[in-house]
């Protein structure tokens, strides 16, 4: 058993208490000499040492005091083990906890020991020892147990002693014991601790004393200046001013003046460091202050710290000396100890407060300035200046950029591959500020931003991308500018660089503006050559050439574009949206009729091979399109029969019909409205289709005629859909009527029975109208196949209707009255017929209410038909038609000049009747004689 683990009684009852705790103590110290001899010292076998010693130093305390011989005893023991701690220590990399409790036990040992008189200054060294253990316990993260350390330290040194080694240690001890109230956050009891310190100075002429002081000011000052706590107490001004005042009075007290010594260096430092602090507060004049006492103390030989210009050029700009500024900025250049980042890191203040016409000197400078780092430099410089420094404006700061990328000393930077990171970032800069005027229109600018960008961009194979895309845009650049030759040369270089579908685009778009229509559509086709086209450019194409004004190409756009359809193929846009496009644009072109039929026969035709949901989409959108392709060519119909273009009338009023029933089919919401559509249209196309005849003068075939009837009979079937309105209504019951009469006379066959039941048909519907009639019995009663039937018939029913209205159209009565005359001729008694029954129309109308020439001719037609029977020798007959014609006359107005000749006629008519009459009475009363 180990004699430092005896019981403190055991070692007591044998031999000298003292004696024997002492040797157990030295035989602890051997241990840890022989681990500090050895590789083998592990943490806890120090710890266990450790242990050890202070249960031993326990043990030994309560025989204190100890004699002389013993004092030194453990004196010697302490600084073996403090040896042997030392040795440890060196060979570990870092201090460690065993390691510290060792120190510890050492330091403590002497306190134990107490303080020999024969060992000089024995209070001085126990503080040393106790010190530097809680220096070590310090940097251990041991705050507690280093201030304990520091306070029995103090406790050893006598303030008042005016002793130089004992005023050292105690300011030390204040240094260490403000270090710790600073990092447990008390900075008022650290500050104390240094103004205590301030009063052991004046008893000690060691510069280190108050470099030390002065040190300790300075770094509370940094690290508060570093926090921008302006309104703390303690504040970074105070204690940055105690630090310079200290490194005064320290100058001041040892007698150096040498520029060189450490104390110059360190006041060099605070002023330093002041001034930056008064530049946070933005206290400009303070600032110069500081540099020009730095100046002042320093040399001509030596190199001036960079951050002097920095702050005094701050200093200057602060104060609006712009031309100081820039005299402190060069100075800063010049300085070979300032690294390049901080220069640079000048000229972007300096530019931050001046304005862009700074720039290029700036640029130049650094140009010259920064070997290594030159490139980067020059992309923190005009990244400075893109973002505003100094106003300028952003285009002014654009075009200064573009002056600075453009310098040949500036691209030189950027030559080398270990620029090739900077040279990316300087085009990205250029490029993005570039865009950025894209964007609002500043198209002038941003062209010269993206060339400026271009030279930041290699030639090798691996920038061919990116250099057409440079062209790319400049070719839009300078398209927005109206220089459509510039902007053809750049997107030429770019399709040389890598052909795209966009180059062909931009080159068709540029063709366009010139108002070379051949060339854009030649330039249309060639875009379906390129590997990476698709559909959807034609589409842009089109809405650029109407953006134009020009419809050709736009034609010429959708043409090409509806070329591309197939089954199953994606396309931008649904057939029928491209050819609806295509038929509207035709619109606005004159004589285009034919082109519009072909579009509209094609819809027919696709919507029969792919089905009409296919074509035309499903619901109510297909619905739409469907009828406005319908109401399309209705509408064209209708302006092309105007026009007297019948073909064309007739064809597109087919498709229309064929539209509208699809319409129908389709489920459309408004069927009765598209079958009365489907109607109409088969009722004019007839029309239109005997209107071609009659213009041709020529003969419809069977296969037409017959094609007509269907159609009509077709319509007929869809005649009471027709609209309510009466006088549409009316119209086409009569086209109806009046086409299917016309197509039955031109039939191969007699079929003179039909068309007169159809018109019988049509005068017993409420839609017939007397005018109608009328007009179908003039039909009936000319051309090479009259039907007389059909004709009296019509006139017959046209004159019952207008007798029967409350105002008749006595001149329409006139026509039937004649034309019914005229039938009727061949027939004495139905000619009187119809004359008795005009006679008895025109008594009692008003003058002038019957048409004169219409009432003339009845009575002189009437008066004539007398002449017959008077050379036939039939009075009655002659005498009946005389007194009509005279009856007429004496109704009728502008017949009053024939009343009387009438008359006389008659009065002479009757006397050679009565002439007549006596001679064949006495003929006959002769041959009664005779007889």
């Amino acid at each position: 058993m180990k004699i430092s683990e005896l019981s403190p009684d055991f070692n007591r009852s044998s031999g000298d208490p003292l004696s024997s705790q002492i040797s157990d103590l030295e035989s602890l110290v051997v241990s840890a000499e022989s681990l500090s001899s050895s590789s083998s010292a592990s943490p806890t076998s120090l710890s266990t040492l450790a242990g050890s010693l202070r249960r031993q130093l326990t043990l030994l305390t309560p025989l204190a005091p100890f004699p002389e011989g013993s004092q030194l005893h453990l004196w010697k023991l302490s600084f073996r083990l403090w040896n042997a701690c030392i040795d440890l220590s060196n060979s570990r990399d870092r201090p460690t906890i065993s390691l510290a409790e060792l120190r510890q036990c050492a330091a403590d040992m002497l306190l134990v020991a107490g303080t020999p008189s024969s060992v000089p200054s024995a209070s001085v060294k126990a503080a040393s020892f106790l010190h530097r253990t809680g220096l070590i316990w310090q940097e251990l993260g041991q705050l507690d147990r280093a201030a304990k350390c520091y306070e029995k330290a103090t406790d050893l040194v006598d303030a008042t002693s005016g002793n130089e080694d004992e005023m050292r240690v105690l300011l030390d001890l204040n240094l260490a014991r403000s270090q710790i109230a600073w990092e447990s956050s008390d900075k008022t009891l650290a500050i104390a601790f240094l103004s205590r310190s301030k009063a052991l100075l004046l008893k000690s002429a060691c510069a280190d004393a108050y470099k030390s002081l002065a040190e300790q000011f300075l770094s509370y000052g940094k690290v508060l200046l570093s926090k921008h706590e302006s309104d703390a107490s303690p504040n970074a001004s105070d204690l940055l001013s105690e630090a310079l005042d200290i490194c005064e009075k320290g100058i001041a007290a040892t007698g150096k003046y040498s520029k060189n010594s450490e104390l110059e260096a360190l006041k060099s430092r605070c002023l330093r460091f002041l001034s930056a602090e008064r530049l946070h507060h933005e206290d400009f004049e303070g600032v110069l202050k500081c540099v020009r006492v730095l100046r002042n103390s320093w040399k001509q030989d030596e190199t001036e710290h960079p951050s002097v210009s920095y702050v005094a050029m701050k200093g200057w700009l602060g104060i609006g000396n712009v031309q100081e500024g820039e005299k402190e900025l060069m100075r800063l250049v010049k300085n070979k100890e300032a690294a390049e980042g901080v220069v640079v890191a000048a000229a972007e203040e300096y530019l931050k407060q001046t304005g862009v016409e700074a720039a290029p000197a700036v640029m130049v400078a650094l140009a010259g300035r920064c070997r290594v780092g030159g490139a980067a430099a020059a992309v923190r410089v005009v990244k400075r200046v893109l973002e505003g420094g100094g106003g300028g404006g952003g285009k002014g700061r654009a075009k200064a950029v573009a002056e600075l990328a453009a310098d040949e000393r500036v691209v030189k930077l950027f030559n080398g591959d270990e620029s090739k990171r900077e040279r990316g970032a300087m085009h990205s800069l250029l490029w993005n500020c570039g865009a950025e005027h894209f964007r609002i229109q500043n198209f002038e600018v941003s062209a010269e931003l993206f060339e400026r960008s271009m030279l930041y961009v290699s030639r090798e194979e691996e920038s061919r991308s990116r250099r057409a895309n440079c062209f790319r845009v400049l070719t839009l650049c300078y398209l927005a500018i109206s220089q459509l030759d510039r902007a053809q040369e750049f997107v030429n270089e770019a399709d040389k660089l890598e052909p795209s579908i966009t180059c062909a685009f931009l080159k068709f778009k540029i063709h366009l503006k010139k108002k070379e229509d051949e060339e854009a559509i030649k330039q249309l086709q060639s875009m379906l050559t390129y590997a990476d086209f698709h559909p959807e450019f034609l589409t842009i194409s089109t809405h650029e050439s109407l953006q134009n004004k020009s419809t050709r190409v736009a034609l010429s756009s959708l043409s090409t574009l509806l070329s591309l359809y197939s089954p199953g193929k994606l396309m931008p846009l649904s057939e029928v949206s491209v050819v609806r496009n295509l038929t509207t644009l035709l619109l606005r072109e004159p004589n285009t009729e034919f082109e519009i039929l072909k579009h509209a026969k094609l819809v027919r035709s696709r919507m029969v091979e792919i089905g009409i949901e296919s074509f035309f989409g499903k619901g109510a959108s297909g619905a739409r399109e469907i009828n406005w392709f319908a109401g399309n060519c209705w509408n064209f119909g209708l302006k092309t029969g105007r026009e007297m273009k019948h073909e064309l009338c007739k064809e597109f009023l087919e498709v229309a019909a064929e539209l509208y029933a699809t319409s129908v089919n389709f489920g459309d919401r408004i069927g009765d409205a598209n079958q009365a559509m489907v109607c109409k249209c088969l009722i004019l196309s007839a029309g239109a289709m005997l209107s071609l005849e009659e213009r041709k003068k020529g003969y419809l075939s069977d296969v037409d005629v017959k094609k007509g009837l269907e159609m009509l009979e077709r319509a007929g079937k869809l005649l009471p859909l027709i609209s309510t309105d009466e006088s549409i209504n009316a119209g086409f019951h009569f086209l109806h009527t009046y086409n299917s009469y016309q197509l039955l006379n031109k039939g191969p066959t007699n079929m003179q029975s039909q068309q007169t039941q159809i018109i019988k048909s049509y005068a017993s519907t409420k839609a017939c109208k007397p005018h109608h009639l009328l007009q179908l019995g003039l039909t009936a009663s000319l051309g090479p196949r009259p039907n007389l039937e059909a004709a009296e018939f019509s006139f017959r029913s046209s004159l019952t209707s207008l007798l029967s209205l409350p105002h008749p159209d006595y001149h329409s009565i006139g026509v039937i009255l004649r034309k019914l005359a005229s039938i009727s001729s061949h027939s004495d008694d139905l000619a009187y017929e119809v004359y008795r029954q005009a006679y008895q129309i025109v008594v009692g109308l008003r003058v002038g209410e019957y048409p004169e020439e219409e009432g003339k001719w009845l009575a002189m037609s009437a008066w004539n038909r007398s002449s017959l029977a008077v050379r036939l020798r039939q009075g009655e007959v002659a005498r009946k038609w005389m007194k009509l014609g005279l009856d007429l006359a004496r109704q009728l107005s502008g017949m009053e000049k024939y009343v009387a000749s009438m008359e006389e006629c008659i009065k002479g008519f009757e006397k050679v009747c009565s002439g007549e009459r006596d001679r064949e009475e006495s003929h006959t009363n002769n041959q009664l004689v005779l007889a």
